[in-house]
């Protein structure tokens, strides 16, 4: 979730793997393409999932620490962590009662879920203002 330096703006991006999990490297390729989007200096914040905080993620930050700056959450916080409001949303909304006859279905309404939610500032600042996390909105 990317909120704008004078919180005026907020935009959730994301990649969805559908066959299988992040590891440090999809982390990597995910962050490059988000100093693309975004071309402003980027403070993270996130959770410790093990991709987050393992080598290669932690090499790449350190060599591009003039670009983007990473901040953990405490461990075990799912209550700071807005994007969990995000996942939550789409699994009891979006995916409600959806029920796939093939996977790549699944993955695909999902993925579309996800965009949709991103692409709504009403909703994303819902979500940041339902997390006991400190940041202001206007």
């Amino acid at each position: 979730m990317a909120v704008s330096p004078r919180r005026r703006r907020v935009h959730a991006y994301f990649a969805v793997l559908a066959d299988i999990s992040f590891d440090g490297e999809h982390i990597v390729a995910f962050l490059q393409q988000l100093c693309r989007a975004l071309r402003q200096p980027i403070v993270l914040v996130w959770d410790r999932l093990g991709a987050h905080i393992g080598q290669p993620v932690k090499g790449w930050l350190k060599r591009n620490r003039h670009r983007i700056r990473a901040e953990l959450l405490p461990p075990y916080a799912p209550e700071l962590n807005p994007v969990e409001q995000i996942w939550g949303y789409a699994k009891c909304a979006d995916l409600a009662n959806f029920a796939p006859l093939e996977f790549h279905e699944l993955a695909m309404r999902a993925h579309l879920s996800l965009l949709d939610i991103g692409d709504n500032p009403t909703l994303l600042r819902s979500f940041l203002r339902h997390c006991a996390l400190s940041i202001r909105l206007t």
